[in-house]
This record gives C-alpha cells, sequence and structure tokens, in this order.
C-alpha cells in the first residue's frame, strides 16, 4: 500500500507538471484581432514578471492599447516588392544622396571619428540614415509599446516580435526608454531606427541624438562583420553587413548604391 500510494503520488506530480507546462504553453496564445488583446496583455505580463521584468516596465505594458494602424502597416509593405529603380525613385534617393553630400562635408569631423573607430565610411551611414528617418525629420509618432506589443500578440510573426517586446521591457526598467516613446509602426525608434533589441546590444546613448544613432548603427554594422576599408557593394565584403540590417533585398541594394554616390561624390545622384 505504501509503494502504491507512493507510485500514486508520483504520477499525481507528473500529470500536476503536465498540467503546468500545458498550461504556460497555452498561456499569451497569439489572436488576429482586437478581441484578445487584452487578456493577452495579463497573460504575458505574468510570463514577463517571471523571467524578471519589473513593475515600471509591467506598468506600461498593462497601459499598451492594441494598435490598428501598426497592423495595417505590417500587412501593407509594397513598397519592398519594386525594382530598385522604382525604389529609388518611391524613396526620395537623389534627394537623400544630394543632401547626403552636404552632410559629409558639414559634419566630417563626426564622420572621421566614426570611420576611425568603427571602420565604417561616411556613405552607407548616411544612406541608412536618409533612408529611415530622412535624416531625422521623419522618425514616426506611434507609440513604441503598443506597437510591439500588437505585433508580439500578432499571429504573423509572434516569435520575432515577443523577443523585441522583452527586449523593449527591460529598456524601459532601465529607463532608456519610457512606456510613451514614440517611433515608428513597427517599433522603430531614433534617428536611424532602432528595434528594442538592437538598443540593448548595440545602442550607444540617446538615439533621438543623431551622433548617438550613427555611432550605434556604426557598431551594429562593425559587430556583423564589417571589415575597414573592403567594399561594400552587392558581392563585395561589407554587403554582408547591410543585408544584416534589413532584410529586404532591393533596401540593401538602394544602401549600398547611394552610400557609393556619397562616398564618392560628383555625377548624377541616384544614378547607376
Amino acid at each position: 500500500m505504501i509503494r502504491g500510494r507512493a507510485v500514486a503520488g508520483a504520477v499525481f506530480s507528473a500529470m500536476t507538471l503536465l498540467g503546468c507546462l500545458a498550461s504556460s504553453a497555452e498561456a499569451a496564445q497569439c489572436g488576429s484581432s482586437p478581441a484578445g488583446f487584452e487578456a493577452w496583455k495579463r497573460e504575458f505580463s505574468a510570463e514577463a514578471q517571471g523571467k524578471g521584468i519589473g513593475p515600471t516596465a509591467l506598468s506600461a505594458l498593462m497601459q499598451a492599447n492594441y494598435a490598428s494602424a501598426t497592423i495595417a502597416a505590417d500587412r501593407g509593405q509594397r513598397s519592398f516588392s519594386l525594382t530598385l529603380d522604382q525604389f529609388l525613385a518611391k524613396r526620395g534617393a537623389t534627394t537623400i544622396v544630394a543632401k547626403g553630400r552636404q552632410l559629409k562635408q558639414s559634419q566630417a569631423a563626426l564622420f572621421a571619428s566614426i570611420q576611425q573607430r568603427y571602420g565604417v565610411p561616411p556613405g552607407p551611414l548616411i544612406a541608412i540614415w536618409g533612408m529611415e528617418t530622412g535624416f531625422g525629420s521623419q522618425r514616426g509618432n506611434q507609440n513604441m509599446l503598443s506597437s510591439i506589443a500588437t505585433l508580439a500578440y500578432d499571429c504573423r510573426r509572434p516569435e520575432f516580435f515577443t523577443d523585441q517586446l522583452y527586449a523593449a521591457l527591460k529598456l524601459i526598467d532601465r529607463g532608456t526608454l519610457s512606456g510613451s516613446t514614440r517611433g515608428s509602426m513597427h517599433g522603430e525608434v531614433g534617428q536611424t531606427q532602432f528595434m528594442p533589441k538592437n538598443i540593448l546590444a548595440y545602442g550607444t546613448g540617446n538615439l533621438e541624438v543623431a551622433a548617438n544613432a550613427l555611432n550605434s548603427t556604426a557598431n551594429f554594422l562593425k559587430a556583423h562583420g564589417w571589415r575597414a576599408g573592403a567594399g561594400y557593394q552587392p558581392g563585395e565584403p561589407n554587403f554582408a553587413a547591410i543585408e544584416a540590417w534589413n532584410a529586404a533585398g532591393v533596401y540593401q541594394k538602394a544602401i549600398a548604391l547611394m552610400g557609393r554616390q556619397i562616398d564618392e561624390g560628383g555625377g548624377a545622384a541616384a544614378s547607376r
């Protein structure tokens, strides 16, 4: 009888454990409409608390709203299917190159210090800066946390954005970001549009400040294999670092092309 009770107790314990695991696996399930977002936030907050996320970030998360505009933007990223010439025209590459050449001269000391530290020349950094925010003029006005939480809840890419959400919550706990931080549709923030995981890994200072954002972007590129003095056009060694910055092939080629035109100067802007 004692052995039988022990066996029964072990079976019960195992079933309880399995039940807990099942509950954990069922927690914070993704959704495709606003209807389940509030319940999801409660479930996710309980998980996040168990992983060490503090009360400041959890409170901010509970105040996040379902970002319908973010979902619409996420479903409608048509520009990445354009040809390179169409993409360059749509994104205003001629203007970016012309302005970029001016900035390369007027901010020569800044770009020289960045190149000395990270090995990244001005061209690709300026091209990214211009492409992402029009040199800081269009940084987005969406609530960063609401955007990322909505995408973590949404069933399209929950794994990727769950990682971003945890990073955002850590940054809020640290005071680097807040629940009121504004950014672009997918939660990107700063002059060159960093996602939270990249802020944690490569961010240097307040990314709303251009010098910090440009240093952070160069830090990212160096960490992804950028070699000082090597080429960065398609097929050249440093193009892989540009590929790591953005997954869209047409974007990558545009940055490489505009960067070369900015670095070389002269000639027709954004022509091939």
